[in-house]
């Protein structure tokens, strides 16, 4: 399961969280973003509870895509404790995602 990120509930959601958070920046359009999309809902629902794993539509919300530089989608990055722990620009194996969340956790 993904959370929706917003602008709105940026800060609220992930600086503010106490558990390391994935946030996947991407657009409706974007081919490699859809192709993504799976994975992050997999990893979702395996790190319920231990960690929060969002999607975050560039779009709609310009605001913390352009404060945190994402310039090529899909970006993901992981935060942990309201700062980035990790980066990964294009589409990523899977463990590539989850060894960096258990590292955080």
């Amino acid at each position: 399961m993904t959370t929706e990120i917003t602008d709105s509930n940026f800060e609220e959601l992930v600086l503010k969280s106490d558990k390391p958070v994935l946030v996947d920046f991407w657009a409706e359009w974007c081919g490699p973003c859809r192709a993504l999309g799976p994975v992050i809902e997999e990893i979702g629902t395996e790190y319920d509870g231990k960690a929060v794993i969002g999607k975050l539509d560039v779009d709609s919300n310009q605001e913390f895509a352009a404060k945190y530089g994402v310039r090529n989608i899909p970006t993901v990055i992981i935060f942990k404790d309201g700062e980035i722990f990790h980066r990964q620009v294009g589409v990523a194996p899977k463990n590539a995602y989850t060894e960096k969340i258990d590292e955080a956790i």
